[in-house]
């Protein structure tokens, strides 16, 4: 029996999976595994219990990595699961951004009481939110995974030029990605030839405030951007100091802070990217999946902390997962503890990230309860035996 905590309410459509051999629920003590939205972590003492962790969206800032790869805890996130989602939300901000909507509606309201002359005021006032169609003008979209891919083709198939900024494409990707994409091979590029920007990158030291009063000093007049990925990869006092100068047309953000709220030429959503009920079942399905594959088979798909490593499960094996530090001969220190024990592998399966990697041995023979003498070397951090 597993016991798989829920840090926020996850949708059944996941939670459904687990089966009779589970026990899931908010009040779940001593959890191997951990379902988690926005709740944050970095205050949470992870218990001994704790295997992995499933993120049922895209990003990690809620949980503390580094704490958990030190201690032998897998974090996966399900990339991909929302992407349309969010996709559909960047095509409405790109309209939104364009024919100024909003700001037409909310004067319409205005005009309220005014019985048979609303209509002669409406065709009198109209012109003052006059905007371009985006049809023929060119998007540039930074990034190009999940979510990005998606923008680009649909924004193609709206009649724009998109130009595709992302040093690391990955060929999986780029079969997703329509031909007619231009590749743009520097930020700069995108900067002078787009009218619209959209930002699709994961928040790190080097994003950080990407879009800054430099980045948009190189980019057109009037330009129009759009952060669907987060708040920080775009810095708030140079946007803002662009909209009062006519340099930036219009910001649309998806992350709304107190100095965004009604200034003028910004458009701020309240999260609004990934908040569907399709888009949850996705996500929560997708961690589902991941923690049973890991618990059940240790198998390793799409961690954020620990490389990726699966290996078909053979029944007439046992199974042997290890997380250790990425250091020369740990494997072959492995292998010769296995060989005094009397135990010999079968199939192996090895990857490294960055300071970690994760082994899975297939082995016959009888551990004994061996395993924990694996884990007496400082450079293995956890032994499971599945």
């Amino acid at each position: 029996m597993f016991n798989v905590k829920c840090l926020n309410k996850i949708s059944p459509v996941g939670t459904k999976r687990f089966g009779a051999n589970y026990n899931v629920g908010e009040d779940v003590e001593n959890p191997e595994a951990v379902l988690v939205r926005s709740a944050s972590m970095h205050d949470m003492e992870l218990p001994q219990s704790l295997l992995a962790i499933a993120r049922a969206g895209a990003g990690v800032n809620n949980i503390p990595l580094d704490k958990c790869s030190e201690a032998g805890i897998c974090v996966f996130n399900t990339p991909g699961a929302n992407a349309n989602a969010v996709k559909e939300l960047v095509i409405a901000g790109l309209l939104l951004s364009s024919r100024k909507v909003i700001s037409g509606i909310e004067w319409a309201k205005t005009l309220k009481g005014n019985g048979a002359d609303v209509t002669k005021m409406v065709e009198k006032g109209k012109s003052a939110f006059v905007g371009p169609e985006i049809s023929g003008k060119k998007l540039g979209v930074i990034g190009l995974g999940a979510i990005g891919i998606l923008v680009a083709n649909a924004a193609k198939s709206l009649g724009m030029e998109v130009y595709g900024y992302d040093p690391y494409l990955s060929v999986d990707a780029a079969w997703g990605l329509s031909r007619s994409t231009k590749h743009a091979q520097t930020l700069d590029e995108i900067y002078a030839n787009c009218d619209y920007i959209t930002v699709h990158v994961p928040l790190t030291p080097d994003t950080k405030e990407m879009i800054n009063a430099e980045s948009i000093a190189k980019m057109q007049d009037n330009v129009r951007i759009l952060n669907f990925a987060r708040g920080d990869l775009v810095n708030s006092g140079d946007i803002l100091k662009a909209l009062a100068d006519g340099k930036v047309s219009a910001y649309v953000t998806d992350f709304p802070t107190d100095e965004m709220l009604g200034a003028e030429g910004v458009i701020a959503i309240p999260h609004l990217g990934a908040s569907t009920p399709e888009s949850e079942d996705n996500c929560a399905r997708m961690a589902a999946d991941e923690l049973k594959d890991y618990l059940e088979n240790g198998n390793i798909t799409h961690s954020v902390n620990l490389p990726n490593v699966s290996m078909p499960r053979d029944p007439a094996f046992t199974r042997v997962c290890i997380i250790h530090r990425n250091v020369p001969n740990t494997i072959g220190q492995l292998a010769g503890k296995l060989a005094e024990f009397g135990i010999n592998i079968e199939n192996m399966q090895s990857k490294s990230r960055k300071d970690y990697a994760y082994t899975i041995l297939d082995v016959t023979g009888d551990l004994n309860g061996n395993a924990a003498k694996m884990e007496e070397s400082a450079d293995i951090v956890k032994v499971r035996v599945i």
